[in-house]
């Protein structure tokens, strides 16, 4: 007798189609849709939500390092993007352009005209047009550092879209600095590196390498780029933020220029940094199962949701005032700096239909309240990181002194199977080439996805080399800020290495 599969919320299931999984929890959940324009979401309610309380916790962070925020136009003018060589040739297929400024009706349709002088570039990034800002706002030494943060969207013409991951426009953050030497602008992008690994382990629960990018793999024009690198459940590398120590590259070309205290000009040196809404798709891919989204409580737009379960009308007044007053009672409460969000579901709905809805949008914790629980001064608690049918009767007057510790064990819980799931997929025994393609290619054909992970393991440095890891799919993620200084053989090419580079394939 075969054994039955249990049912679930989610069809496919992650082990059956990954990437189709990954878009059913993305519906389920409520979160984002396909836009007309193709490779650009609708960022939906809770959505949208989500990435409030990323934005709020995350400028809470930037200011408190001594930041504060500005607004840098959309649009760019070619010829900014033409001053930076390295920078241009690296977005240059990702731009959009415009080119006219006006509409004219032709023959019963909408035709560009008056063309545009020069071209404008929808921002793919804004170090171009932030610096030309800069070169007149700062003149001496004493205008320095500049720290100055952003919140805005950006465009990069994307070929194969996937809500959230990549998609042709998104929402981020870009940090911009100038500073008076190379130590202090160094110190600066290793401050951010280490602000987005903390908010992330911390505060979206999961689990990352901080390292070095490879040349192949740094930022178009930076000296050097720092990165933070997730593994998701299909043992894939997400790429989850981004600081980057540009030198003075940035600053001769937008002639970012000050007077030191000697009278000499000197060029500044600069940093950028930032993150994006596909902040979500890791927090999607990391944390869900095939019931739909889990979202960690620190970033859950609502903590709680109170189902009043009204068998009849004669009741229904009775429990919604039962469950207004425990809803009070948990608001009055504060849970890592912002007050307890609860929801009570009023909504014409079945309970159980409304129960699976909250368990497919990721709500922490989940309580019924009916009759019966009135008479006996109860309610029945569920928690997302327990199972679906696992429900606990617990005195009313209890959970306002335990919802805290359950939103921490939930939390906890979350980052500890991710920390898990990511060590139990690093391998570090794998030292030649043959070894390595063997790791990467799919055993089974028919599911692809499902195979590979994170191998650390030693290299040569030679940036020719990472070519030969394009057959593979895969690429040098990044170079470890804890390097072990051991001396080994490169991994592509056998010759002797002492850099610890964590290979992966990535989206």
């Amino acid at each position: 007798m075969t054994e039955k599969k249990p049912k679930n919320a989610i069809s496919p299931r992650r082990e059956e189609d990954y990437p189709e999984w990954y878009q059913q929890v993305v519906k389920v959940a409520d979160l984002a849709e396909n836009s007309p324009v193709r490779g650009a979401m609708v960022i939906k309610p809770w959505g949208f939500a989500i990435w409030e309380n990323i934005q709020q916790g995350l400028d809470k962070e930037i200011k408190r390092l001594g930041h504060v925020n500005a607004y840098f136009p959309l649009f760019i003018p070619l010829s900014f993007l033409e001053k930076e060589a390295a920078h241009v040739e690296g977005f240059a297929k990702e731009c959009a352009v415009v080119t006219h400024h006006r509409l004219e009706e032709k023959d019963g349709k909408l035709v560009p005209s008056g063309e545009l002088e020069e071209p404008l570039i929808i921002r793919p990034t804004s170090e171009t047009i932030i610096g030309d800002c800069y070169s007149r706002w700062v003149e001496s030494y004493r205008d320095l550092p500049l720290l100055i943060n952003q919140w805005a969207n950006v465009v990069r013409w994307e070929m194969r879209p996937r809500i959230f991951l990549r998609t042709t426009e998104f929402l981020w953050q870009e940090g911009h600095t100038v500073h008076a030497n190379k130590e202090e602008a160094l110190s600066e992008t290793l401050t951010m590196l280490e602000m987005y690994r903390k908010f992330t382990e911390e505060t979206l629960a999961i689990p990352v390498i901080v390292g070095e990018k490879s040349p192949g793999e740094r930022f178009p024009g930076a000296d050097s780029t720092f990165t933070l690198e997730a593994m998701m459940q299909d043992r894939k590398a997400l790429q989850a933020g981004t600081s980057h120590y540009l030198g003075q590259n940035f600053a001769k070309a937008s002639n970012i220029q000050f007077t030191t205290k000697e009278g000499n000009l000197e060029y500044g040196f600069t940093t950028s940094w930032g993150v994006t809404t596909r902040l979500i798709g890791g927090v999607v891919m990391t944390h869900s199962d095939d019931d739909g989204l889990r979202l960690p409580p620190r970033i859950a737009p609502n903590h709680v949701v109170i189902i009043p379960v009204v068998p009849n009308e004669e009741v229904e007044e009775e429990v919604f005032a039962y469950a207004d007053k425990l809803a009070a009672s948990l608001r009055s409460l504060d849970y890592h700096g912002r007050p307890l969000a609860v929801n009570v579901d009023k909504r014409d709905l079945r309970g159980g239909e409304k129960n699976w809805e909250w368990i497919k949008k990721g709500v922490p914790v989940r309580i019924e309240v009916g009759p019966r629980d009135i008479e006996n001064q109860k309610a029945m608690v569920a928690r997302r990181d327990h199972g679906p049918k696992d429900k606990q009767g617990i005195s009313v007057d209890q959970i306002p002194e335990q919802i805290v510790r359950w939103l921490d064990e939930i939390q906890s819980a979350y980052y500890n199977q991710a920390k898990s799931y990511h060590d139990a997929h690093c391998r570090e025994d794998i030292e030649t080439f043959d070894e390595l393609k063997a790791f990467f290619t799919p055993k089974n054909k028919n599911k692809p996805e499902i195979h590979g992970g994170f191998v650390k393991a030693k290299w040569c440095g030679d940036e020719s080399t990472e070519e030969m890891l394009k057959e593979l799919q895969v690429t040098i993620r990044c170079l470890p800020l804890e390097q072990s200084g051991t001396e080994g053989r490169c991994v592509l090419t056998g010759k002797p290495a002492t850099l610890d580079a964590i290979f992966a394939k990535a989206y």
